[in-house]
């Protein structure tokens, strides 16, 4: 293996939590370290979900996962399912501040910073990074300011906002690189922030590993509590968790899956909704994650009576999401109808498109715009019962639902393998290096 140089990734999620950006992070890291660089990643102790890990008093730990170095640096952990905009601060910067004292004592060790956004606070050790000259590249997964708003985390025009826009302008235009997911999301950076940031925005899409998430994964039943990497596996659900057939069959028990953040962003509960006007009674809901909307979720799901419908399965660790994927019938990737969410295309899509899995979005922009163009699902409102129409046509004919789960894995091998894009960055990557030195 050639020694490209010392990449040091700040992100504000890692695993052993779960959601797309943590995947996002880790995924890459690890693709960038077989293709020849050092990889190290400062993150905070694990807090997502909230009240999930227990607290860390250590200023400092440290592990190896997949040849990656991983310092995990103290930060006031939120331990409640919905921390308020204070509690969530005072664990976005201190972080922040101490990632740049890292940063800082080891500037002799490393070539190129690359800052996860959300949050925006990640932008200081990148800040800190540009002024002691070394490479650095913003990775912008979805604009925090606008979606805290929109979803009622932030008021417009408040003294925060306006202070966070300055930051964010000033991290955007001090960056060497800025890695955007989706063609939406440059257009909305351009929009917003200058249209002379254009040189400096990459395409950097959310991605799978097409060889891991495959139709062809082993089916979980009932998983216990385990540790994987130190991570532990949580299973709570209103009925056993037993393998429920593969992706495209008929089954007695159809079952649609939904991985990832339980959160304020998600239409999950159009979802639950919509299970009351499901013609197929057998069909289950099975929810794979937590967050901050899990507690009214249930309290949704019974007053809608069917809580018997809806499993709550719990954080699972990464390595089981493929086989609960497997064992669905159907995929389900919810967004809110929202103008700061068109940008957004969750990581999960990609997998369940990667297991042969065909899929049901809702939302607007990029996520619609994705799914047809693959040919792997549907779209649909965020009506409850037009959702369930949807859901009930793909339910009864298996060999559509074939169709679009071939059609889905074709289209993200070809465009979308997590290898074939790490390599591109790695490209990218080498010329910010020969530029810098």
């Amino acid at each position: 293996m050639s020694d490209l140089g010392h990449i040091v990734f700040v992100s504000q999620l890692f695993p052993p939590e779960k959601g797309g950006n943590a995947s996002r992070i880790h995924d890459t890291a690890r693709e960038l370290r077989r293709e020849g660089w050092k990889v190290t990643v400062l993150a905070p102790p694990p807090s997502v979900p909230p009240g999930a890990f227990d607290r860390s008093w250590r200023r400092i730990d440290t592990d190896t996962i997949d040849g990656i170095t991983v310092h995990r640096l103290w930060s006031c952990q939120p331990l409640v399912e919905d921390p308020g905009m204070v509690r969530r601060l005072l664990y976005y910067l201190l972080f922040g501040i101490h990632a740049m004292l890292w940063l800082l004592w080891n500037v002799r060790r490393y070539d190129i910073v690359i800052t996860s956004t959300p949050p925006i606070s990640t932008g200081a050790p990148g800040l800190l990074a540009d002024v002691l000259g070394k490479g650095w590249v913003v990775d912008i997964r979805d604009l925090w300011i606008d979606a805290s708003i929109s979803l009622g985390y932030l008021s417009r025009g408040s003294a925060l906002e306006r202070i966070s826009r300055r930051f964010q302008r000033t991290v955007l235009h001090r960056a060497n690189r800025i890695a955007v997911t989706t063609d939406t999301l440059q257009e909305c950076v351009r929009a917003e922030y200058g249209e002379t940031l254009a040189g400096r925005i990459m395409i950097v899409p959310n991605g799978v590993d097409t060889d891991r998430f495959t139709p062809f994964a082993e089916p979980p039943g009932r998983l216990s509590e385990s540790s994987v990497n130190g991570s532990v596996a949580l299973v709570e659900s209103n009925r056993p968790a037993e393998p429920q057939g593969g992706s495209s069959g008929s089954t007695d028990q159809p079952v649609i899956v939904y991985t990832g953040n339980l959160g304020s962003a998600q239409a999950l509960d159009i979802v639950v909704e919509a299970m009351a006007y499901l013609d197929h009674e057998t069909a289950v809901l099975r929810l794979v994650g937590g967050g901050d909307r899990e507690s009214s979720l249930r309290e949704l799901a019974a007053e809608c009576g069917v809580a018997d419908r809806v499993e709550f399965v719990g954080v699972v660790d990464r390595v089981a999401v493929p086989a609960h994927l497997h064992a669905a019938t159907i995929g389900i990737a919810p967004l809110k109808e929202n103008d700061a969410l068109r940008y957004a295309m969750p990581t999960k899509v990609y997998e369940y498109l990667a297991c042969g899995l065909p899929t049901v979005v809702t939302g607007s922009g990029e996520i619609e715009r994705f799914i047809d163009v693959s040919g792997g699902g549907v779209h649909a409102e965020n009506d409850p019962e037009q959702l369930a129409r949807h859901l009930d046509c793909l339910l009864e004919h298996d060999d559509h639902r074939e169709q679009l789960g071939a059609a889905g894995r074709e289209f993200v091998i070809d465009h979308y393998d997590r290898e074939a894009i790490a390599k591109r960055l790695s490209a990218a990557l080498m010329e910010l290096r020969e530029a810098n030195d």
